[in-house]
C-alpha cells in the first residue's frame, strides 16, 4: 500500500507543479466578491432644472395632472416608459395615438403632465393635440 503511494506522489507532484497558461481573460477576484459599483450622488435641488410647461388651448384637461388623473380621463395607458424622474404615458384609439411626457415640477416632486404629442392611429402624421384628446377621453 506504502509503494503504490510512494509510486502516485510523482503523478500529482507533476500535476501541481504544471504552468500557467494564459487564455486572454482577465484573473477573477479569488474571493469571489461583486465588482465594485459605481456609486452616483443623488441630484441635489441645485442641478434640477425646470421643465418649459406646454401652454395651448384645449390641453388645460391634461397639462398638469398626474398619471393617476390622466388614467382616470383616457383609461388605463398603452405604454408607459420610465427614465429617471421623468415618464411618458401613451394613450390610443382608433383616431389617435397620444403621447402625454410627464416630469416633476420641483425637486423630488410627483411627475406631472407638461406636454403632449398627438399623431394620426393609421400612419402617425401629426394631427391636433386638443383634438385628439376629446377623441380619447372616456
Amino acid at each position: 500500500m506504502r509503494s503504490a503511494i510512494l509510486l502516485l506522489l510523482p503523478l500529482v507532484a507533476a500535476c501541481a507543479s504544471a504552468p500557467a497558461t494564459y487564455t486572454g481573460a482577465p484573473a477573477r477576484p479569488a474571493t469571489g466578491a461583486p465588482p465594485p459599483q459605481v456609486v452616483r450622488p443623488a441630484p441635489s435641488t441645485r442641478d434640477f432644472k425646470a421643465p418649459r410647461v406646454m401652454n395651448m388651448p384645449g390641453l388645460e384637461s391634461v397639462i398638469g395632472r398626474n398619471e393617476t388623473a390622466l388614467a382616470n380621463i383616457f383609461g388605463p395607458p398603452r405604454l408607459e416608459v420610465k427614465e429617471g424622474d421623468a415618464r411618458k404615458l401613451q394613450f390610443a384609439g382608433d383616431a389617435c395615438v397620444l403621447d402625454v411626457y410627464l416630469y416633476p415640477l420641483t425637486p423630488r416632486a410627483e411627475p406631472s403632465a407638461t406636454y403632449v404629442d398627438a399623431r394620426r392611429a393609421s400612419d402617425g402624421i401629426d394631427v391636433d393635440r386638443a383634438a385628439c384628446v376629446a377623441a380619447l377621453r372616456r
